[in-house]
């Protein structure tokens, strides 16, 4: 079964109400078997236009996991925080899986 990421592209509008998510954010997160690989930090744009001020990746185990956390009640009890305050794109993305050669 292979990982699935939740690409985050944010663009936050107001850093006030946006501190709010970031403090709720991660025990949903982790409550769902995910864990971030990345949260803000330095970005360098290279190609194209940039989608946002703030990069997030998590990894779940599954799109399950993935799927079952966004829809959760308390992921859900949590989202205006973060729609409220910031705009952006958020995306699943399957991992690779290398074809077995055994």
């Amino acid at each position: 079964m292979t990982k699935t990421y939740l690409i985050g592209y944010i663009t936050v509008t107001n850093s006030e109400g946006y501190a709010e998510y970031q403090k709720q954010v991660p025990k949903t997160i982790s409550d769902f078997g995910g864990r971030y690989l990345v949260r803000g930090g330095t970005s360098t744009q290279i190609e194209g236009e940039s989608n946002g001020g703030r990069n997030v990746v998590l990894e779940f185990p599954n799109r399950e996991q993935a799927e079952a956390w966004y829809h959760s009640k308390e992921y859900q009890a949590i989202i205006h925080h973060r729609q409220n305050n910031s705009t952006g794109n958020l995306i699943l993305v399957d991992g690779y899986s290398p074809p077995d050669t055994n």
